[in-house]
Parts: structure tokens; sequence; C-alpha cells
């Protein structure tokens, strides 16, 4: 989704904020308040987004056969389908807007992979645990080290596949960049498949 906004919807990451604070930064130091709103609206964004996963977690514990985390990918979904609708160059700051907001429901929903704290959205932390995990399986031959940094490992090697996908759908389909959202609203499909499986 970085590569679809980055590529598509006018240069913003929207997945993670820290591009996103910096070049709002620049922009205020130049004095170019146009630019800065266009950087600042997604970082408001996902601030939004944390409040209504919180928020959500809060109301679905309550729910009957179905659990919060299903609410949010079905969320997820909803908003990734709209922004099918926006071509290449098109609404960039409603697009960049909604997957921040994606983003942050995301990240703030599933933040653990078979125990291990992971981030589903950008790849600093994964990489800092993988090395630190690869650390403790080789200077002390902790086994659970090793399969926590293969996890982790899997995490980054999986948003590198996914750059690279995305960046090969896009150009592939330039006057309908779009459809390459089609990629993860299958896959955040198959999570809620495999959610609702689990909650059976």
């Amino acid at each position: 989704m970085d590569a679809f906004t980055y590529l598509v919807h006018g240069g913003v990451f929207a997945n993670a904020q820290t591009g996103n604070v910096v070049l709002l930064g620049l922009h205020l130091a130049h004095g170019n308040l146009g630019q800065a709103l266009h950087y600042f609206l997604p970082i408001l964004a996902f601030a939004g987004g944390v409040f209504l996963a919180q928020e959500i977690r809060r109301v679905g514990d309550g729910w009957h056969h179905f659990h919060w985390r299903q609410g949010v990918l079905l969320l997820e979904v909803g908003l990734l389908a709209l922004c099918l609708c926006a071509d290449r160059g098109q609404a960039d700051a409603w697009v960049n807007i909604t997957v921040s907001f994606i983003c942050s429901l995301q990240v703030q929903a599933f933040r653990k992979v078979h125990g291990h704290p992971l981030t589903t959205t950008m790849c600093t932390g994964n990489l800092r645990s993988t090395v630190e995990a690869l650390i403790a399986w080789h200077r002390d031959g902790d086994l659970t080290a090793r399969q926590r940094a293969s996890h982790t490992l899997g995490i980054v090697l999986c948003f590198l596949l996914g750059a690279a996908i995305g960046v090969a759908c896009i150009d592939a389909l330039p006057q309908h960049a779009a459809l390459a959202l089609l990629l993860p609203i299958s896959f955040l499909l198959i999570a809620l498949a495999l959610q609702c499986r689990l909650a059976q």
C-alpha cells in the first residue's frame, strides 16, 4: 500500500508516518503551508485510526460470535474498496488519508505473531527484533530466539515482496493503477476468513 500511495498518489508514505512527519517539518520550515497540510492530514488520519481501533475493541469485547478484530478487517476491506475508485493522480489527499487510517487500524489491532511483538505496517521494529533474536540465538543458543528471528525476518521479506509486487502491478496497469489494491484486499479477506474459522 505504501508503494501505491507513493507512486500513484503524490509521494506520500501512508503506512508509517515517520517520513510524513519529516516532510511536514521540512515544508513548515520553508513556509509551504499547503504542502505541509498534504503531509499533516495522513498523520491526523493515522491518529484517528488508532482511536477508532481502541473504540472498536472496547465495544467489540461484548460481541458474541464475532471478534472485534473481524470488525477491523471488514472496515479495512470496505475502505480499500472505496480507494479502488480513484485512479492515478486523482483524489490524492483523500486516498492517502484513507490508507493512513486503514494502516493505523491494522497496526493497532494486530500486534503479535506467535506471541511475539511485531509491527504490521512498518519494518523498523521488525528489523530490530530480527537482529536482536539472531544475536540471542548465536550467543546463547536460544532456539526460541531463532524461531522469533525467522518470524520477524519473514515479515520483513513479505514487506519487500509486497512492495515489488505492488510496483509491478502499477507498472503493468498504469492507467488503472488502483487495481493494485485488489491484492491487499484479497489478503485482508483471507485473514478475515481465517479469523472466522478460528472463532468457530
